[in-house]
């Protein structure tokens, strides 16, 4: 475990991702992924502030047990040991107690110790992992990505007031990217997407999210 750390250490320690904030959540962040929050509690209120005035990231985990709000009775919470570092990309202030932010996924990492500060808020000591290789689309998986674009420009096409919910750079020709952007539009269970995020062989997840297409109609 690390020893217990001053509210602002996380901040000075940002590169070296010491004592970096955590945010379990019910949803696993893949690296280039956009990820919406409305911000309520105080323990997440506070470091979001913080992150957001130091242009520091923070982690977010999947739970695997627990709540996202916490709540009288309902146990420890307890999280992956495998996340993705977000960073700020916008931050709103509907009404005082409430934040509203827009975060990007960045690098994954493994966390190698954690401990709950005093107020909730979860801090680790995290081992970034390696970014996937850009390997490019094979002639057999090319449905997956053709599938995602015409996606794409259909939501495009709607004019929808909210941006859609993919950001650019749009890289249809890299498995990687094509297959962790799938992994956020289907209703997969949460335990699923975190081993497919876990993944170190772009190319194998995104056979798997094929096979997955392929059954659900979306490919043929």
């Amino acid at each position: 475990m690390i020893a217990a750390s001053p509210p602002d250490t996380f901040l000075a320690n940002a590169l070296t991702l010491q004592s970096l904030p955590l945010f379990p959540l019910g949803t696993v962040l893949f690296p280039g992924g956009v990820l919406p929050l409305r911000i309520f509690e105080v323990r997440y209120l506070d470091m979001i502030g913080r992150c957001h005035r130091a242009g520091a990231p923070f982690g977010v985990v999947s739970l695997t047990q627990g709540h996202e709000v916490r709540q009288p009775g309902s146990g420890p919470e307890a999280f992956a040991a495998v996340g993705t570092l977000a960073t700020i990309d916008t931050l709103e202030h509907p009404r005082p107690g409430l934040m509203v932010i827009r975060a990007l996924g960045g690098q994954r990492f493994r966390v190698r110790s954690s401990e709950q500060l005093k107020h909730g808020l979860w801090v680790a000591d995290v081992q970034q992992v390696q970014d996937d290789l850009a390997v490019a689309v094979p002639e057999d998986l090319q449905p997956a990505a053709e599938a995602l674009g015409r996606l794409i420009v259909s939501l495009q096409d709607k004019g929808a007031a909210e941006p859609i919910p993919i950001a650019q750079p749009w890289r249809l020709d890299d498995c990687g990217w094509v297959a962790n952007r799938w992994c956020e539009l289907l209703p997969l269970p949460v335990a699923l997407k975190q081993r497919l995020m876990e993944l170190d062989n772009p190319l194998l997840r995104l056979e798997l999210v094929s096979d997955v297409l392929a059954k659900t109609g979306i490919t043929s």
